[in-house]
């Protein structure tokens, strides 16, 4: 009962995923993600494992699909899981697991991987990847958070969602946006409610830890 997506900006580097499920702090299962090196979703009965190993091979070097196939390989549970990768370059792979509950839904574009299980309709991830593509100048996050707003409106989950989670990783070890929604009865809504609090304050942090001295007030 989850839905989410990985992507990456062309235009900075930034990596990022975003995800919505029916139980609390997905935030903390499901999105991986290394800045300049790619991303790792993984769902459906979750291993959270998988995330940090797929970093690894992705930061060795692998490809998208070379890592996918090493991760699945790794898990004896694979049946179970349901997995996507993005590689430094924006390319993508997945997999679904012979147990993982339908609709099952997947959408590959450039720099986007979409995917989702126990949905109202396959329609979901198409719309989510072609709701990230439609404005790839706008700012990752926005893209990233108009995605899980379309893959909603197409239908979501076979049931109610109530946790949302928003990651972009920019240049620094630390993320660049990092925002959870978790226990509410609509956390698409409030996500975007955040984000967009969130959105003036971003470079702000970041320049804080980098250049304290010239730092603005936030």
């Amino acid at each position: 009962m989850t839905f989410s997506l990985l992507g990456r900006c062309a235009r900075t580097g930034q990596f990022g995923a975003a995800v919505t499920t029916s139980s609390i702090a997905v935030g903390t299962r499901v999105p991986f993600v290394a800045p300049g090196i790619g991303g790792v979703l993984t769902q459906h009965r979750t291993d959270p494992r998988l995330g940090p190993r797929g970093l690894d091979l992705l930061r060795s070097g692998c490809s998208a699909e070379s890592a996918l196939a090493a991760i699945v390989a790794s898990t004896p549970d694979h049946r179970w899981r349901q997995v996507a990768v993005m590689d430094r370059e924006g390319r993508t792979a997945h997999f679904d697991g012979e147990r993982v509950k339908p609709s099952r839904s997947v959408f590959h574009g450039k720099d986007v991987v979409a995917l989702g299980n126990i949905l109202a309709n396959e329609a979901v991830a198409p719309a989510m990847g072609a709701a990230f593509l439609a404005n790839p100048g706008l700012p990752l996050a926005e893209r990233l958070v108009r995605a899980l707003e379309a893959g909603e409106a197409a239908g979501g989950e076979h049931g109610d969602v109530q946790c949302a989670s928003l990651l972009v990783m920019d240049r620094e070890v630390f993320p660049y946006v990092d925002l959870r929604i978790d226990d509410a009865a609509a956390p698409i809504p409030a996500l975007r409610a955040l984000w967009e609090k969130y959105a003036p304050m971003a470079d702000g942090f970041v320049q804080r830890a980098i250049d304290p001295e010239d730092a603005p007030i936030i």
